[in-house]
């Protein structure tokens, strides 16, 4: 049975841990010599959404793992004038040993890996953004070693991001607190799914509420890709959601500022926040260089 990787419940907790050990190690040893477990394999990198992290990292990740990258823009190709999804996977099946999609609904990367007879990994959808959290996650293991003692607080939109730290929660046993506003608040299936797996998760709309005491605070831009018609509606909801010094203030002493990328200064966070001391973006940004080639070893190293 062919292995996909659309959501963090893809991984077995044991799972998750060992990738994020071996994305720790191949970032101490990158530039060394070592396995190219990709070499001869094609990667194939699907964008229906405009990326530069997730093109970058995996272009990179499969280069540095010894395999092909190839990236497809959609518009480029028939499945931007209409090729079914179904038709697509069956053909980038007998071409390639594997596909990254990052596209607009959820149910397209779940078609792709329905009919794909190769591994598929969620580059991101409207609902889950996985790759990002390994990066998330392996930055904030390199201050924290045991997941469990960590607590997140996320500040702004119940999108994907906020789905994938809810998950995030489930499999590591981290502590998370969501503050929004209750109309932009997370799925109500998704925070039932991971307290279901004993998820400790919390859902506010106090952002002071959910940072106090946290090791880890976290947003996102207040419109995603697609939310641009909302752009002046969004700005008065989350107004008052902006991480600045006085938020991170009440989180615990030394937390850690984390942010997906791309970010807008004066907006979902000041500018004194992500450029200063408690900023840890920067190495969370190479961590999905690390963290994914993590997970092109374990996906498709031992084909």
């Amino acid at each position: 049975m062919t292995r996909h990787f659309l959501t963090l419940l893809d991984l077995e907790a044991e799972e998750l841990a060992a990738l994020l050990d071996r994305a720790a190690v191949l970032r101490a040893e990158r530039g060394a010599p070592g396995a190219r477990p990709l070499a001869g394999k094609s990667i194939v990198i699907l964008l229906e959404k405009a990326s530069t992290r997730t093109r970058l990292s995996f272009e990179v990740g499969v280069h540095e793992l010894g395999g092909l990258p190839l990236t497809l823009i959609s518009k480029d190709t028939q499945l931007g004038r209409g090729e079914p999804i179904a038709d697509t996977a069956r053909m980038l099946s007998g071409y390639a040993h594997g596909v990254v999609f990052r596209t607009f609904g959820h149910d397209r990367v779940e078609e792709l890996a329905r009919h794909a007879t190769i591994p598929v990994i969620n580059g991101l959808s409207e609902r889950y953004h996985p790759c990002q959290l390994l990066a998330d996650l392996a930055t904030i293991r390199a201050e924290h070693a045991d997941l469990r003692r960590v607590r997140v607080a996320w500040i702004g939109d119940g999108n994907n991001m906020a789905h994938s730290w809810i998950l995030a929660a489930a499999r590591t046993g981290l502590s998370l607190r969501l503050a929004s506003p209750e109309r932009y608040a997370p799925a109500a299936d998704v925070v039932g799914l991971a307290r279901s797996l004993g998820a400790d998760v919390e859902v506010v709309t106090d952002p002071r509420e959910a940072v106090a005491g946290a090791h880890v605070v976290t947003t996102d831009v207040w419109s995603s890709m697609g939310h641009e018609a909302e752009n002046a509606e969004r700005a008065r909801a989350f107004r008052d959601y902006r991480v600045d010094a006085a938020l991170m203030a009440r989180a615990a002493p030394g937390a850690m500022f984390l942010h997906c990328l791309p970010a807008h200064r004066g907006e979902e966070v000041a500018a004194e926040v992500i450029d200063g001391p408690a900023s840890r973006v920067w190495l969370e940004a190479e961590y999905r260089l690390h963290a994914q080639k993590a997970l092109l070893e374990a996906l498709f190293g031992a084909q």
